[in-house]
């Protein structure tokens, strides 16, 4: 199968190595790379199928410049909730792929474990139960493919696990040890099981690879961005400061601010989410940590 792959950050580079185990494959991105493989943005939407690994604070203006549907089948590898509109990805989608045409990739999944062809297990969701089992066999054997319908399930897990885990991040900088670490993952999977249900989402996502998953990997290691960000907050350091520390997006950030103006409209509960934005906002950590403990 020939597949086309948009984004050629980490991710989506990682995304093009597994699946060129057994497809031919081809990367785009909007900024030229000397790199195997890689095609113009004009010549990759021309492919049937497409995974898009685009940051998801990027895709509704990518989308509204450059996409044109031409009934492409579409796997997204992108895990966020729009900061400035609060809006999930399958809704910014909606706007220019049928549903019949889209599904949903998630679970635990560094991007330099994939490069080494270290083994996982992800799940692809999508309302079309045929496009998710077609997008499964494109995996290689390390890749452990599942498929759901739950598209709002991974899209929250996807998304909130990047919250906590700089959430974790902070604990892990402050040095508060892994009884409070085990503690805050726990909470947090509670909140965002509790999030997710508000949104019809099935409770099984969150206890799955989608949820538990991810929540475990991206909570636990230096190897998130996500935690990082926790770790430079602990230290005192600015968002700004930090993402130029990491040369790279970190999901989390652009989702707390999401998380917060949704929980502020709709009245809703999160207290881990809100006191990452806080931070962000430039809220010591150690006040922080006593009003969470207090919550």
């Amino acid at each position: 199968m020939s597949i086309g792959v948009i984004g050629a950050g980490k991710w989506g580079s990682a995304l093009a190595f597994a699946l060129a185990q057994k497809n031919e494959v081809f990367i785009s991105s909007r900024t030229p790379r000397d790199m195997q493989n890689f095609i113009s943005m004009e010549e990759v939407l021309k492919y049937e199928y497409l995974v898009i690994a685009i940051p998801a604070q990027q895709i509704s203006s990518w989308l509204e410049n450059n996409f044109v549907f031409t009934n492409q089948k579409i796997l997204v590898a992108s895990k966020g909730i729009e900061a400035s509109t609060g809006m999930f990805l399958n809704e910014i989608y909606a706007k220019y792929v049928p549903d019949e045409n889209i599904a949903f990739l998630s679970g635990p999944s560094f991007a330099t474990e994939v490069m080494k062809s270290l083994p996982t297990a992800l799940v692809v969701n999508s309302h079309n139960k045929e496009l998710s089992e077609k997008f499964s066999s494109f995996f290689p054997d390390f890749i452990k493919t599942y498929t759901s319908t739950d598209v709002m399930g991974a899209e929250i897990s996807g998304a909130y696990k990047n919250v906590i885990a700089i959430a974790a991040g902070i604990c892990e900088g402050l040095g508060l040890g892994k009884n409070a670490a085990a503690a805050l993952i726990s909470r947090g999977l509670v909140e965002m099981q509790r999030f997710g249900l508000r949104y019809g989402a099935k409770e099984e996502s969150f206890i799955g690879l989608s949820g538990a998953g991810d929540l475990f990997l991206t909570a636990s290691s230096t190897m998130s961005r996500n935690f990082r960000v926790g770790l430079g907050l602990a230290e005192g350091k600015s968002k700004e400061d930090i993402l130029i520390e990491l040369g790279e997006v970190a999901e989390g950030i652009g989702t707390a601010y999401a998380l917060y103006e949704i929980a502020e409209k709709k009245d809703l509960y999160l207290p881990i989410a809100r006191e990452v934005y806080e931070l962000l906002e430039g809220k010591n950590p150690h006040i922080s940590l006593r009003d969470l403990l207090a919550n």
